[in-house]
Order: C-alpha cells, then sequence, then structure tokens
C-alpha cells in the first residue's frame, strides 16, 4: 500500500503483525517539497531514540561528531522521550498521545532540523503521530505533529538532500556490506543515500547483500509476539551477511543491528555491526571512537586485530 517507491521484495515484520502498519495513504510524502542544499550552517536538533539513549550510545555520538566536523550545530532538548511507535503499534493510542504531545512540545521550539537516529522513528514522527492524535481527536496536535514532521529527516536523507553532500570526507578501510531497513525503504526516503555516502567513504569496499531489501525480522513487538517466524526470518539475514565476507554489517537503525548483530554475534562470526554514522564519523586524523556492541569484553579493547585505530569501550 505504499506504493512501488515503497515496496520491499518481501511484507516486512510490520505487515505481518497487523496491529502494526499504517495505511498512510496519499499523505505519505507529507506535501513536502524537495530540500535545497544549504552551505551556510544550519541548526539540527537531535532526537536519539531509546535504543541510543539506552543501549547503543555510540550512534548519537557519532552524528554530532559528524554533523560538528561538516560545521552545523547540534542541539539535544533534554525534554525528549520515546517517540510512541511502540504504545502506537500495539494499540495504545492515548498513551502514545500523551508522548506525542511531548514531542511536540519538546521540538517545536526547533524547527530548522531534526535529526533521527533510526529510521523507525523517523517514519514514526513523519506518520505515526499524526494518526495517532487523529484516532483520539486531537486535530490540533495532529496539525502540530505534522509540521514538525516536515523538519523530520533520517540521518542519510538530512546529508544528502538537505546539506548536499555525498562526500563527508569519511576514511574507513574495511570491507562493509550495508542493510537497508524496512522503515527506511517504505518511510523514511532513504533508498539511496546511504549508497551513495558509503561509495564515497575513503578505503571502504562495499559488498553486495543478498536479498538485502528483506526484512531482518525484528518488527520490535513482533519479534516477541511472533518468535518462530521471526527467528526464521533472522537467521536467512544472518546467512546472507555472513555470506559477504564482510568485516562489517552496517545499518542506519540500531533497533535492526540488535538482532541481527546478536545473531551474529552468536554464531562468533567476527562480524563487526555498526551504525552508519560510526563509519561517516571516522576521518584518517580522527576515527570515531565508541562503544562495541555485541562482542565480548575481551574483544572490545581493539577491532579488527592489528587495526589503525582503537575503540574505547
Amino acid at each position: 500500500f505504499f506504493g512501488d517507491k515503497w515496496r520491499v521484495k518481501q511484507p516486512c515484520a510490520h505487515c505481518l503483525n497487523k496491529n502494526a502498519c499504517w495505511d498512510l495513504g496519499p499523505s505519505h510524502t507529507l506535501g513536502r517539497t524537495a530540500p535545497t542544499r544549504k552551505d551556510p550552517p544550519v541548526r539540527i536538533a537531535l532526537f536519539s531514540t531509546c535504543l541510543a539513549d539506552v543501549m547503543f550510545p555510540q550512534a548519537a555520538q557519532a552524528t554530532v561528531t559528524l554533523l560538528e566536523r561538516l560545521g552545523h550545530e547540534v542541539v539535544f532538548p533534554e525534554d525528549q522521550v520515546c517517540c510512541g511507535q511502540m504504545h502506537a503499534n500495539t494499540g495504545y493510542f492515548e498513551d502514545a498521545a500523551k508522548i506525542t504531545r511531548n514531542h511536540v512540545k519538546t521540538f517545536e521550539p526547533v524547527l530548522d532540523g531534526q535529526w533521527d537516529a533510526s529510521g523507525s522513528c523517523t517514519g514514526a514522527a513523519r506518520h505515526e503521530q499524526k494518526v495517532v492524535a487523529e484516532h483520539v481527536g486531537d486535530h490540533e496536535l495532529a496539525k502540530k505533529s505534522q509540521l514538525i514532521a516536515q523538519h523530520t529527516y533520517d540521518l542519510t536523507e538530512l546529508i544528502t538532500d538537505v546539506l548536499g553532500l555525498e562526500d563527508v570526507g569519511a576514511y574507513f578501510p574495511h570491507t562493509v556490506t550495508y542493510h537497508p531497513t524496512c522503515d527506511s525503504l517504505r518511510i523514511g526516503d532513504a533508498r539511496y543515500s546511504p549508497y551513495s555516502l558509503l561509495r564515497a567513504v575513503e578505503g571502504l569496499t562495499l559488498v553486495d547483500l543478498p536479498d538485502a531489501e528483506v526484512c531482518c525480522g525484528f518488527g520490535g513487538t513482533f519479534a516477541m509476539k511472533n518468535s518462530e517466524t521471526s527467528t526464521s526470518m533472522l537467521a536467512d539475514k544472518v546467512t546472507n551477511v555472513m555470506s559477504t565476507r564482510a568485516e562489517v554489517l552496517v545499518m542506519g537503525d540500531y533497533s535492526c543491528l540488535m538482532p541481527v548483530g546478536g545473531g551474529l554475534s552468536r554464531l562468533n562470526s567476527g562480524i563487526r555491526p555498526m551504525h552508519l554514522a560510526e563509519i561517516l564519523a571516522s576521518t584518517k586524523d580522527q576515527p570515531f571512537e565508541g562503544n562495541i556492541s555485541f562482542a565480548p569484553e575481551s574483544a572490545q579493547v581493539l577491532w579488527p586485530p592489528s587495526a589503525h585505530f582503537q575503540f574505547a569501550v
């Protein structure tokens, strides 16, 4: 129902959960005009997301490092909490509406631009919050959430479409494979920009991932409600990732990196999961130093063996 532009090869885990998908209809483009390049520095509000805040801070840290290196101001509104996606996807619309009100209150004062550390949270801010507000009859909240949605971007979309860049001066001399998450394809408008950015990274070798656009099986609460199906989908994804013999699996969303990274770790694959921002933040002179997830403590001192840089634990 998203149209050919958003279609993936197979249904994603959200679509397999009948309570989780949103029929956005013709409004899914938000009526947005193509943003133009902004050469002067811009002010960007960071929405870090729950996972980045609690489990994977390196994604947000890398993004701040990258955007500030590019000369832009990054602000962090401290009253931000969850985007409400999990609550809305499981039918708790009143709770989701409360969260949406907080999101609007927090980000309304900083409408220059908002960046999300997760493609799925970008989708929630762009579409689900408006649907939630309308569902509970708060039409003023729906209007305000839609205004914020028009200033909300996935990181790769922000860099390529708003800032007008592909080469951000990154250096990462490793073999990488990329998995495009379902939400980045369907809602985040980030089908091509991640590949353009990765191909422009000096020293990086990009290997195609078989069945790249097939869902990893996570889908948030879907993985708990339909664990056997989710696990089967995860096994297929892990198998395809390992077949590339890449050193690094990269995505733009740690919610999907979390299960796939866990699967790779349990198989002792040696493949490191990384957020795209971590790669783009690395340069020859200042490689990004961040937490290493899904690795035993003994392996978190230096990655990979004889690597040219060290990651902090």
